[in-house]
């Protein structure tokens, strides 16, 4: 049994973990002279059942292990974790951009995801630091796709919604590059087994702050007024239910609190105690920091809030359902008063907290019934329908895998996932790759 941190298990008929790329493509090759299906797995690490086989065979990528940093990029292995990334970087004083938020997940389920993270608000999503793709094709066949490479085949523009960003489907677009297909795709194209990514200069100072508020409207109108701070890298959110769910977990947090995270580069504070002045913050209780070890506590802060959502979810026994859509900038506040004025009629905990520089909040539902639970899916619908209607993504960061693949008929239309689905049966004519990811059924079964 093979289980995702979402929960979503499969048992796949065999499982595979080839030592090279010659011992991958022979794999692949078997697998199609038998039509059984492939499913590729990194560490994990995702949410949303992309990793899970429902059938056939599930291939691990941890033997590739390359890690060669050089000035300005990474020469990197799917295997490798994207802690041993950044932390290798580092050391040769770099790092890489959009450093998502979970950093065991592997680089090639990063790239399978498109992710990104509180940085891309600023860096942009993973999709932006690829240099090149070492892949695999279930034909046993392996290529290296260069930026800038145009695929070898027509397809039609597609409608991209309007937002910093989204990970629904393949982008097409006329003249596209190979690189944009398949990062994103969801392991459903071909097999990532390396790449070259971008790397930037650490930045020499930074400042960080985690900014609480009285009341969540007072914090969404700092975010407003704050997004378009020269050298802001990061702007995250917490309402304050959130914030109640780390309470116990850090000293000196003001009751009846939302925050604001940020990070900024340079190292003069005095801007930040006017803006703190001039939002109606908390300025005594709020938290800055200008070095590493200070930053520490921000990273701890960041993180307590998905362990608690974690604990909460283990104590009620029912699975959480959380969301991961995103709307145009300036729809923030229309997206975040529908979601409060909805969740009224939720009776279990939920919390909104995110990447809201973005316009890109997680709505985390924390049932303790059955009925919670159904009236929550109800809700994920509502707010996706929602999220569309303002030129919005139902997937910005995590894709949609097994979990979601039914909110792809609403972003798209039947004809733009026909035009992906036979860009799928191009590339992978028995539809034996990354069976169940995005599309409800295979081609071959319409």
């Amino acid at each position: 049994m093979i289980e995702d941190a979402s929960g979503w298990q499969g048992e796949p008929q065999q499982q595979h973990a080839p030592a090279n790329e010659q011992e991958l493509c022979s794999l692949l090759q078997s697998a199609s002279a038998a039509g059984t299906p492939v499913t590729i797995a990194g560490s994990l690490t995702g949410v949303n059942g992309g990793a899970i086989p429902d059938r056939g065979w599930s291939i691990s990528m941890k033997a590739f292990k390359r890690l060669e940093i050089q000035p300005g990029k990474a020469i990197v292995g799917a295997g490798v974790s994207l802690k041993d990334l950044q932390q290798a970087a580092r050391n040769s004083g770099q790092f890489f951009p959009p450093d998502p938020t979970e950093h065991w997940a592997s680089i090639g389920g990063i790239i399978a995801n498109n992710a990104s993270g509180s940085r891309s608000f600023y860096y942009g999503s993973t999709r932006r630091h690829i240099l090149s793709l070492d892949v695999c094709f279930m034909d046993g066949s392996s290529q290296t796709f260069h930026r800038g490479e145009p695929i070898h085949f027509p397809v039609p523009q597609i409608n991209i919604p309007k937002t910093t960003k989204h990970q629904v489907g393949y982008p097409l677009s006329p003249g596209m590059d190979w690189v944009d297909l398949i990062c994103g795709s969801e392991g459903t194209l071909a097999v990532v087994t390396g790449a070259e990514l971008s790397l930037l200069p650490l930045p020499e100072t930074m400042i960080s702050g985690v900014i609480f508020f009285p009341n969540d409207d007072k914090a969404l109108n700092a975010v407003e007024a704050w997004r378009k701070v020269d050298g802001l890298h990061m702007l995250e959110y917490c309402d304050a239910n959130s914030v109640d769910l780390v309470r116990d977990r850090f000293e000196g947090i003001p009751k009846l609190a939302a925050c604001v995270i940020i990070e900024q580069q340079g190292d003069d504070p005095d801007p930040w105690l006017t803006r703190l002045t001039e939002s109606g913050a908390y300025e005594e209780a709020s938290w800055f920091a200008l070095t590493p070890n200070d930053r520490e506590r921000f990273r701890q802060f960041r993180h307590a809030l998905p362990e608690a959502v974690n604990d909460r979810v283990r104590r009620n026994g029912f699975q959480k359902l959380g969301s991961d859509y995103a709307v145009p900038v300036h729809r923030n506040r229309e997206m975040m008063d529908y979601y409060r004025r909805k969740l009224h009629q939720f009776p279990a905990p939920s919390v909104i907290f995110g990447h809201i520089g973005d316009a890109h909040v997680h709505v985390n539902l924390l049932p303790e019934s059955s009925a919670h639970v159904q009236l929550g899916k109800q809700l994920m619908l509502d707010f996706a329908r929602q999220a569309v209607a303002l030129g919005g993504t139902v997937g910005a960061e995590h894709g949609l895998g097994k979990r979601k693949r039914h909110l792809l008929a609403l972003q798209f239309t039947a004809d733009e996932i026909q035009a992906m689905r036979e860009v799928k049966t191009r590339l992978d004519p028995q539809w034996l790759l990354g069976v169940g990811n995005l599309f409800e059924t295979p081609e071959s079964s319409l």
